[in-house]
């Protein structure tokens, strides 16, 4: 148990780049298929945490990004949203 905590908050303190890059190594050992069990389930829970440690960092920018727009020929700022958020 501690071991998992630890290692959690290993993977909250990565910068993004620093955690895709890990995400990325982790996959491609996955992919290649020579781990032993034991530790590609590491591997893969690894993995779990980085992306999702991944997509937080994300939905934070994305609410933190704005656009600017120009509306009656001034410039305006709006929420960033994607085509999704607009449907």
């Amino acid at each position: 148990m501690a071991e998992a905590n630890e290692a959690r908050q290993s993977v909250e303190s990565l910068p993004f780049e620093e955690a895709m890059k890990r995400l990325e190594a982790v996959v491609e050992q996955l992919e290649r298929g020579e781990v032993p069990l034991e530790e590609a389930i590491r591997l893969f829970e690894e993995g779990m945490r980085l992306a999702n440690h991944c997509g937080k960092k994300l939905d934070r920018v994305e609410q933190q990004v704005e656009m600017l727009v120009r509306e009656n020929g001034d410039w305006v700022k709006k929420p960033f949203g994607t085509e999704e958020d607009m449907d």
